[in-house]
């Protein structure tokens, strides 16, 4: 994105914050924000086998250090 283009979709972006509510400009973030892959297929492989309880442990897990991998 050049310079130009930047300019105009920060316009364009303060236009919608001030024309939409927060959910509204949530869904229309949601809307026009391309996506990559299949999010529902990738959660369920890497789920595979795991417990309701194992996958609450790792969350918690997660949130507890910050959303940070180990690593």
């Amino acid at each position: 994105m050049n310079a130009e283009e930047a300019v105009v979709l920060n316009k364009v972006c303060g236009i919608l914050r001030r024309e939409l509510s927060a959910e509204e400009y949530v869904a229309y973030l949601q809307i026009v924000t391309p996506r990559i892959g299949d999010a529902t297929k990738e959660l369920r492989e890497k789920t595979k086998g795991l417990s309701l309880d194992d996958v609450i442990k790792g969350a918690k897990e997660i949130e507890e250090r910050g959303g940070r991998n180990e690593g």
